[in-house]
């Protein structure tokens, strides 16, 4: 099985960030079994893309002129090359934690994944979008988590204060650790690399 050249680039160029970037060993060892996991294409239907509307925020948020090294740049340009096959979605609910307008102020895409442009269930691939002044929920998940970060924007995991990795920073989330974002005065994009061992939700 062959994957579209366009969902190549976008593989190639994030995982060459990712572990460009990563400063936390496990999220280096995490990478780099993604990476190998990836070297074996899954399934591709066919279909097409669909955007939500603040997905007008990507105009801004994953400008690559905007980049601040050359390899954020080339994802991005890579990103934006692949970007109208994606089916971006809301999360469900939002709970006590998420701000007022979370609903209608971010997005969720998944390149590799359940559901996503390359349906498998061992890796996920994926990328979020806040509009300006939302505040994503605390959530937790099974599979460890690794945050490429391509905005500036505010993270808290555990029992963290909120921190801010600033454009091209990283972080870690072991599993199941209660995480969340939120936004400032200017939209929030990140992407996300979960290893989830062959898990499905």
């Amino acid at each position: 099985m062959t994957r579209p050249a366009a969902l190549q680039s976008v593989l190639d160029a994030a995982l060459a960030s990712f572990a460009l970037r990563a400063d936390d060993p496990r999220a280096q060892t995490s990478i780099d079994r993604c990476a190998g996991a990836l070297a074996t294409p899954g399934e591709i239907p066919g279909g097409q893309g669909a955007r939500l509307a603040v997905c007008t925020h990507l105009d801004t948020a994953a400008d690559p002129a905007r980049a601040t090294a050359p390899d954020l740049a080339k994802l991005l340009e890579a990103f934006k090359a692949l970007e109208p096959r994606l089916t971006w979605r809301q999360r469900p609910g939002g709970g006590s934690t998420a701000s007022a307008n979370f609903t209608e102020g971010h997005a969720n895409a998944l390149i590799t994944g359940p559901g996503g442009l390359e349906r498998r269930g061992d890796v996920w691939l994926g990328v979020s979008l806040l509009a300006p002044h939302v505040r994503y929920p605390d959530h937790t998940h099974p599979p460890e988590e690794t945050y490429l970060v391509l905005t500036d924007g505010e993270f808290q995991h555990g029992d963290s204060q909120w921190f801010t990795p600033g454009p091209g920073g990283t972080f870690f989330n072991t599993p199941g650790i209660r995480h969340a974002m939120r936004s400032h005065d200017a939209p929030l994009f990140a992407f996300w690399l979960l290893r989830a061992e062959g898990a499905g939700a």
